[in-house]
C-alpha cells in the first residue's frame, strides 16, 4: 500500500496565511511534512504526514484549519473516486467493518439535495461496512468534501470541480481559542490592540512555544504577548508609552490581561523604552568572523543573543506622526534633557519625543532582531503599505535576516502585510550582502525632525486617498 496521504481543511479566510501558519507548526511539533497540493483559492491542502498521530498533532493549535482527514481518495468525478478509493485503500477496510460511522458530504461553494446525498452515499457501499450508523459521536466519520465553482448554484453549475474522500482525524484549535481571547471580552484593550484570530496567528508563525522567550517592542496592552504566552512561551514586552502598560493601574493593566486568562506564569516583564533607547543588551553582528580586529573578542555568534522571536505591530503613525524618545532641538530646548532625568522616576512622568521616520522604524526593527535574535529566531512584525504598485512600500531586507513568508490582509486601497523572517547564522551571511545593505543604507537619505508627512509615506499616501 503506498504512502498515506492527508487532507487538510482550511477556513476560507486569511488566504495568503494559510499554509506560512501550518509550516510553522509542523516545525514547532518538529513533523516532517511535505505539501502535495495546495492553492491558495481553494480550502482544501493535501500533504504528506509520517502518521495519523503526526496529522492531529500538527493542526492542534491551529487557527486557520477546520480538520484535517486520512485521504482515501481523490479525483474530478465521482468515478474518478470510487478508482481512487479501491486502488489506495482497500487493505484498510477491514478495520471499520464492524464500528459505528456516519457519512457526511461538505459542499464548499456548492449544494446538494438530500436525495442526491443520499444517492452519493449509497455509492460507497462496496467498502462494506456493517456497523451501526449514528449521526452523533460515531467510533468513525467518513467525509466527502466537494470544490464547487464559485457562484454555482445560482449559475446552476451540476458538479463540483474536484471530490476528496477521507476519514475524520481530528479538529484544530478554531473554534476555541480566539473566542477564548476575544477582545470583546478582554478586560483592558485600546483602539489598536490586535485581533484575538490574527494574534494567536502571528504567533503560530513566530513559533511560539514553550521554553521560548518572545519580545514585543510595541507591546500596548498586550495582544502578541498574550498569544504567544496561550501556547507556553515566555513573554515580555516594552513600550514608549508606559501609560498604556500600566492602565488604571488597578484590574486594567496589562497584566490584568494576563491575570484574566491565568497566563501570570508566562509574563516575564513589561518596561518603558523604545527600540532606539532601550535596557536590552544587543549583541554586536559579525563578530563571529574570522574578520574580527586585533584585540577584538570573538564571539559564537549566538551569546548575547536571547530571544527566540521579536513578534509585534508597529505604530502606523496615521492618527499622529510616529515619535521617538528624544528631542528634536536640544540647542532651542536644552534644559528638557536634564529635568527628565530629575523627573523619570515621577509615575506621571512623560519622556520628551521628536519625529521618527518610517522606513527608519522599519530599518531599526530589523536591525534590532539581527542583535537580539538567536540563530533561527523569527521576527514577524505587521507593516501597512498602499496597493498601488507606485506606492507599494517594499518588504524590507537585512542580510542577516531572511524573509520565511510574507502574508497580506487587504483593506481595497491599502493592506497590511505579516512579514516574518528567519534570523540565519553569521557563518551564513555572505559579506557581498552585508556590504550592498550598507550601501544602500548610507545612500538612503532618511529625513529627521520634518513634518509627519514627511516622515512617513504610507501617512502621506493615506490622507490623500492613495492617490497619486
Amino acid at each position: 500500500m503506498p504512502e498515506m496521504e492527508y487532507l487538510i481543511r482550511f477556513s476560507q479566510s486569511h488566504e495568503t496565511f494559510r499554509l506560512p501558519e501550518i509550516e510553522a507548526l509542523a516545525i514547532v511539533e518538529g513533523i516532517d511534512l511535505k505539501v502535495i497540493s495546495y492553492s491558495i483559492e481553494s480550502p482544501f491542502c493535501i500533504v504528506s504526514l509520517p502518521s495519523a498521530s503526526a496529522a492531529r498533532r500538527l493542526i492542534a493549535r491551529s487557527i486557520l484549519v477546520i480538520s484535517i482527514h486520512e485521504l482515501w481518495g481523490h479525483g474530478a468525478t465521482l468515478s474518478e473516486v470510487h478508482s481512487s478509493v479501491r486502488s489506495h485503500t482497500e487493505p484498510l477496510w477491514s478495520q471499520y467493518l464492524s464500528c459505528s460511522f456516519k457519512f457526511t458530504i461538505d459542499s464548499y461553494q456548492g449544494s446538494r439535495t438530500n436525495d442526491q446525498k443520499l444517492s452519493i452515499i449509497n455509492s460507497f457501499a462496496y467498502l462494506g461496512f456493517a456497523g451501526p450508523i449514528k449521526m452523533r459521536d460515531p467510533d468513525e466519520e467518513f467525509i466527502l468534501f466537494e470544490d464547487w465553482p464559485w457562484n454555482s448554484t445560482p449559475l446552476g453549475i451540476p458538479d463540483p470541480k474536484y471530490y476528496y474522500f477521507g476519514r475524520y482525524l481530528g479538529t484544530s484549535s478554531r473554534e476555541t481559542l480566539p473566542k477564548k481571547l476575544d477582545l470583546k471580552k478582554r478586560t483592558y484593550i485600546s483602539t489598536t490592540s490586535m485581533d484575538a484570530e490574527l494574534a494567536l496567528v502571528t504567533a503560530n508563525i513566530a513559533l511560539a512555544a514553550p521554553g521560548k522567550l518572545i519580545y514585543d517592542p510595541f507591546v500596548g496592552t498586550g495582544s502578541f504577548p498574550i498569544a504567544c504566552a496561550q501556547f507556553g512561551a515566555l513573554t515580555f514586552g516594552s513600550d514608549i508609552d508606559g501609560r498604556s502598560i500600566r492602565g488604571d493601574e488597578k484590574k486594567r493593566t496589562l497584566r490584568g490581561n494576563f491575570e484574566q486568562y491565568g497566563l501570570t506564569q508566562n509574563l516575564g516583564g513589561m518596561f518603558t523604552a523604545d527600540l532606539t533607547n532601550t535596557p536590552i543588551r544587543k549583541s554586536a553582528l559579525g563578530t563571529s568572523t574570522s574578520t574580527s580586529s586585533p584585540g577584538q573578542q570573538k564571539s559564537d555568534g549566538v551569546s548575547g543573543r536571547i530571544f527566540d522571536a521579536v513578534v509585534c505591530d508597529p505604530p502606523y503613525g496615521v492618527r499622529e506622526g510616529l515619535k521617538v524618545l528624544g528631542v528634536k532641538d536640544p540647542e532651542k530646548c536644552p534644559w528638557v534633557i536634564p529635568k527628565g532625568m530629575e523627573m523619570y522616576k515621577d509615575p506621571d512622568f512623560i519622556p520628551p519625543r521628536k519625529p521618527y521616520s518610517f522606513l527608519l522604524m522599519l530599518d531599526d526593527i530589523l536591525q534590532f532582531s539581527a542583535q537580539t535574535l538567536v540563530d533561527g529566531g523569527r521576527l514577524s512584525f505587521w507593516m501597512p503599505t498602499a496597493n498601488d504598485q507606485d506606492q507599494e512600500i517594499p518588504v524590507p531586507q537585512h542580510p542577516y535576516m531572511e524573509v520565511v513568508a510574507v502574508c497580506v490582509q487587504d483593506f481595497n486601497k491599502w493592506s497590511r502585510r505579516l512579514i516574518t523572517y528567519r534570523r540565519i547564522s553569521d557563518a551564513q551571511v555572505e559579506p557581498a550582502a552585508i556590504k550592498a545593505y550598507e550601501q544602500a543604507k548610507a545612500e538612503r537619505v532618511i529625513e529627521e525632525g520634518k513634518t509627519a508627512d514627511d516622515l512617513n509615506p504610507f501617512r502621506n499616501a493615506y490622507f490623500k486617498g492613495f492617490k497619486n
